[in-house]
C-alpha cells in the first residue's frame, strides 16, 4: 500500500529547523533537492502499489533520498540511520517535515527500498531528472528539449547533432577471490550444515562425514607457502570426494521423501553445480568452463575478463555507460560476460528517440568498430570516431587532428568511470542479491548525475554573477 504525497514539494523556509539553529539554504544537499522532480517520480513509483491494504509504504522521496545519501558518503545501512539522525540538512533532502531526533526508519529497511526501486524504476528516474534539468530551448516546440520518439524522417529534417560518447566497465563486487579448493571447502562445509539441520529436524542418525579430515586436508593446502600444481590437484581431489560424498547423502534425503525448504533447496542446487564444473575441470585438466561460479552465496557473479593490466580479469556486473552532455546513462548491464559492440545501434536509437535526431558522431573504442556498426552510423549520417577505412587519404593531417580531438573528448567517460568507482560507489559492491546489485549499480549512476547539476548550478550563478547572465549561459558548455 501506497498513500501519494499531494502536497507540493517541500521547500526550505517550510523546513521546520531546530531551535538555536540556522540552515544555510546555499548547502549542497539543499541544491541537490531541487534537482530532483520529487513529485513526478512519485506518480511512477505509485503504480508499485495497486493494492490499497496493508501498512502504508515509506514515501518516495524518503527512500530514494536515502539511496542517494548512501552512494554520496559510502557507510553502511547502520551508519546510514546514524547519519540521518543527526544530520537536519540529510532529514531535508529525505522530505521529513522538519528536524526530528527519532530514526526514521530502521537499518534493515533499506534492503526493502533496493529490492523495490529495481533497475528499471531507477533508470526511468535517471531519466526523468535529466529531463527536469534539461536547459529550455526557445526554438524548439519542445520546452523541455526531449522529445517523445524519433525517425529517419526527422533525422533527415533537422540533421544529426550532439555528440554521443560510449565506453565499457566493470563493477567490481565484493567477494573473496575465488580458488577451486576454498569453493569446494565452502561447499562442504555448507552441505554438511544442510545435513545437521536435517537430521536435527527428522531425529536422524548423521552420516559419516569425516568432516575433521576434510578441514585438515584444506588446511593442509591453504596454509602451505609453496604450492605445487601436483599438491593442488591432489587437495582438490580430496575435497571433490567429500562434497561427491555428502551430495549423496542429500539425494538419499530426497528419495525418502525428506522436504527442504527453499533456501536449502537453492543452496543445494548450486553446490552440486559447482562440484560438476570443478569435476570436469579435474578430469579435462582445465581451469575454464562455461558459466562458471565464482561465489556461493553469489552465484550470479562471473568472471569477466577485461585485460586490464591490474586486473586481467574481474568478478562483478559489465555495464556499457553512454554520455550525453556530460551525464550519463547505463546502456546495458549484466553479469554475464557481453561483446560491447552489440550496445552502439541500441544507444544511437535511445538517442534519437530522446532528442529527435541522431547524433553527429558516437566516440567510442575500437571494439565498437566493426562491419555492422559502420554499416548503421553510415546510413544515419553518424561519424564513428575512429581511422577511416579503405587507402590513407593524400593529407593526413585532417584525418590525425579529428582523431586527436575525438581522443581528448573521449576522456570524459573515463573521467566518469573513475568519478563514480572513486566517489559514489561503483568500485565496490557490496550487495549481495542480483536484484539489489543491479539496483546499487544504478543508483551510483543518479547520484553522480544529481551531484553535477549541483555543481553545475553554482557554476552558472559565479558566471552570471561575474560577467552577467547571458555570457554565464553562453559559458554554460564548458562545464
Amino acid at each position: 500500500m501506497y498513500k501519494k504525497n499531494h502536497n507540493k514539494q517541500l521547500a526550505f523556509s517550510n523546513f521546520n529547523q531546530p531551535p538555536g539553529l540556522q540552515l544555510n539554504p546555499e548547502n549542497r544537499w539543499i541544491k541537490k533537492a531541487e534537482t530532483i522532480p520529487w513529485n513526478l517520480i512519485e506518480e511512477r513509483y505509485a503504480e508499485l502499489f495497486p493494492s490499497n491494504r496493508g501498512v502504508p509504504a515509506k514515501p518516495l522521496r524518503m527512500t530514494l533520498g536515502s539511496l542517494i545519501i548512501q552512494k554520496q558518503i559510502g557507510c553502511s545501512d547502520r551508519e546510514l540511520v546514524e547519519q540521518l539522525t543527526e544530520n537536519p540538512y540529510f532529514q531535508y533532502f529525505i522530505g521529513l517535515p522538519g528536524y526530528r531526533m527519532e530514526p526514521p526508519f530502521v537499518p534493515s529497511l533499506l534492503v526493502e527500498f533496493r529490492k523495490r526501486l529495481t533497475e528499471e524504476i531507477l533508470g526511468a528516474i535517471n531519466d526523468m531528472i535529466l529531463e527536469y534539468n534539461a536547459p529550455d530551448e526557445p526554438d524548439d516546440d519542445d520546452p523541455s528539449g526531449f522529445h517523445e520518439g524519433g525517425s529517419e524522417d526527422q533525422n533527415s529534417e533537422k540533421g544529426n547533432s550532439g555528440t554521443l560518447i560510449l565506453e565499457a566497465t566493470c563493477a567490481p563486487q565484493n567477494i573473496e577471490y575465488p580458488q577451486d579448493i576454498n569453493l569446494l571447502n565452502k561447499g562442504r562445509e555448507d552441505l554438511e550444515g544442510i545435513i545437521d539441520e536435517i537430521s536435527y529436524a527428522y531425529k536422524l542418525k548423521k552420516p559419516r562425514m569425516y568432516r575433521q579430515n576434510a578441514r585438515a586436508n584444506y588446511l593442509a593446502l591453504a596454509k602451505c607457502r609453496k604450492r605445487t600444481g601436483k599438491r593442488i590437484r591432489k587437495a582438490i581431489k580430496k575435497q571433490l570426494q567429500y562434497v561427491r560424498r555428502d551430495l549423496r547423502y542429500i539425494d538419499e534425503y530426497l528419495a525418502q521423501g525428506i522436504e527442504f525448504d527453499a533456501g536449502q533447496l537453492e543452496r543445494i542446487d548450486v553446490i552440486r553445480k559447482v562440484y560438476e564444473q570443478h569435476d570436469y575441470m579435474y578430469c579435462n585438466k582445465t581451469h575454464t568452463v562455461p558459466d562458471r561460479i565464482v561465489s556461493i552465496s553469489q552465484p550470479h557473479i562471473r568472471p569477466i575478463v577485461r585485460g586490464k593490466a591490474k586486473a586481467p580479469t574481474e568478478f562483478g556486473a559489465k555495464l556499457d555507460l553512454s554520455i550525453e552532455n556530460g551525464f550519463a546513462r547505463i546502456e546495458k548491464l549484466s553479469f554475464d560476460p557481453y561483446n560491447e559492440s552489440d550496445v552502439l545501434i541500441s544507444a544511437a536509437e535511445q538517442y534519437c528517440k530522446r532528442n529527435g535526431n541522431y547524433p553527429e558522431r558516437i566516440l567510442a573504442d575500437k571494439i565498437y568498430r566493426n562491419r555492422k556498426n559502420l554499416a548503421f552510423c553510415k546510413l544515419h549520417g553518424i561519424r564513428l570516431s575512429g581511422p577511416a577505412l579503405g587507402r590513407p587519404k593524400k593529407d593526413p593531417s585532417v584525418d590525425k587532428k579529428t582523431e586527436y580531438i575525438d581522443a581528448v573528448d573521449r576522456i570524459e567517460v573515463e573521467r566518469a568511470f573513475s568519478l563514480a568507482k572513486r566517489s559514489f560507489g561503483l568500485g565496490l559492491i557490496t550487495t549481495r542479491l542480483e536484484n539489489t546489485t543491479r539496483s546499487s549499480i544504478v543508483l551510483s549512476i543518479i547520484a553522480m548525475n544529481v551531484d553535477r547539476l549541483t555543481r553545475l548550478s553554482f557554476m552558472r550563478f559565479l558566471l552570471s554573477f561575474f560577467q552577467g547572465s547571458n555570457v554565464g549561459l553562453s559559458l554554460e558548455a564548458t562545464f
